[in-house]
């Protein structure tokens, strides 16, 4: 099965590309000279998310980033690594942090499991869960509290990302930049706007407020 798999994605290779230069003869060479993507995208690594596909998006217009479950961790240089080459070099103008419904590791978080060496990245997920204990121990049906919990952690990660140095700069520079949180369905396709849009430092002040006052 193993080898046959293997195979097969080399098979599929080659008939991607067969049907890409049929339909436009300069389809890679067009891609060689490089990418001007407008969006960088934070999501799950989960093979159920794929990110192109989900928004219907050609190579060369999503620069991505995966890890589990969605975070922005303020410490981890591969995200900051990707994300300061997305904003200065790039110059994208949009951010989004996209969870999905029936996450692992929100769930692993939520359920207080231990499954090895994961724990020490899920225990940013439990630090969010502690934020919202009072809204989440609330919701008795399991899986609503597992959806809110997806919702509630990628808008936690959309304040995080808005709050690292990288993005505060280019505000500060009025750079054109939008930070946005979705959570996508993975049995229906769909994406659930979360209406948390951060434009600048102003609306970033705003929401804080308002959990401030919740």
């Amino acid at each position: 099965m193993g080898k046959e798999f293997y195979k097969k994605m080399l098979d599929n290779n080659k008939k991607w590309v067969e049907r890409r230069l049929s339909e436009d003869e300069q389809y890679f060479k067009k891609l060689e000279n490089g990418q001007s993507p407008p969006l960088l995208w934070i999501g799950c690594a989960d093979s159920r998310v794929p990110a192109n596909e989900i928004i219907g998006a050609e190579p060369g217009e999503v620069f991505v980033h995966r890890n589990i479950a969605n975070l922005v961790v303020h410490t981890d240089m591969n995200m900051l690594s990707v994300l300061d080459y997305a904003v200065n070099a790039l110059k994208i103008e949009h951010i989004i942090v996209c969870g999905h419904y029936g996450c692992g590791g929100v769930k692993a978080a939520m359920e207080n499991q231990s499954i090895g060496l994961i724990d020490n990245w899920i225990r940013h997920i439990k630090d969010v869960y502690m934020i919202y204990k009072k809204e989440l121990d609330a919701i008795e049906d399991e899986k609503m509290r597992w959806d809110r919990f997806v919702e509630l952690n990628v808008k936690e990660q959309v304040y995080d990302m808005a709050e690292t140095s990288i993005v505060q700069n280019a505000w500060r520079n009025n750079q054109k930049l939008t930070v946005h949180g979705w959570a996508y369905g993975v049995g229906t396709g769909i994406v659930n706007d979360l209406g948390v849009n951060l434009m600048g430092n102003d609306d970033l002040d705003e929401v804080y407020q308002l959990k401030f006052e919740e």
